[in-house]
């Protein structure tokens, strides 16, 4: 198994259960990450609805494909559930990234730690 795909699902598992133990029904989404239309994980509580496409980098630039991102869109428009890239930075903790402020490049995506640091935190998003 792929260290980085290991990684991953490990930090999607954490992700889950913080929302679990929130109070959030949550769903993990079989087939996310390979271009699809879907977020990784979605979750819903009774006033909140979110899908988070679910990242655990510890380089300063979180870089993410076209394709990838365009789909989130696409998604968003289509449910209108706030969509945003959960990014587990390490020594950190989880920062949430609304998708639009993602920055376009030629080659994808992409948005730096130091803006997502400013970003929302667990406590702000739950």
């Amino acid at each position: 198994m792929i260290k980085s795909y290991v990684k991953g699902s490990r930090a999607e598992r954490e992700l889950v259960k913080i929302f679990q133990s929130n109070g959030y029904s949550v769903i993990r989404a079989a087939g996310s990450g390979n271009d699809s239309m879907c977020p990784d994980l979605l979750a819903f509580k009774t006033d909140k609805q979110y899908g988070f496409e679910s990242k655990s980098w510890k380089r300063n630039v979180l870089n993410l494909k076209i394709p990838q991102v365009e789909g989130l869109f696409r998604w968003k428009e289509n449910t209108g559930i706030t969509t945003m890239v959960a990014w587990k930075i390490p020594r950190v903790g989880w920062r949430f990234i609304p998708i639009e402020l993602l920055n376009k490049n030629k080659k994808g995506y992409s948005i730096n730690k130091t803006k997502a640091l400013e970003l929302y935190t667990i406590d702000e998003i739950i």
